[in-house]
């Protein structure tokens, strides 16, 4: 009896065709949630991060600095 018997009499398919409804069923749920309205002001607002100015710069407090002399 060779492994290629083995594995073909075991019936594994039906675990294939979950796993691939599975990844499906997760790759819908992250579109609709990436997509949906109800999120886009917090996207345009992240989107527009790197280039607002109106944030002041925050420099490390406190002493270990190396510039307090």
């Amino acid at each position: 009896m060779r492994l290629t018997d083995v594995m073909g009499a075991a019936g594994l398919s039906g675990w294939a065709e979950a796993a691939l409804l599975l990844f499906v069923a997760v790759f819908v749920t992250i579109a609709i949630h990436t997509f949906s309205r109800r999120r886009s002001a917090q996207y345009e607002r992240a989107r527009h991060l790197p280039l607002d100015d109106d944030l002041p710069a925050v420099a490390p407090a406190g002493p270990g600095r190396g510039d307090d002399r």
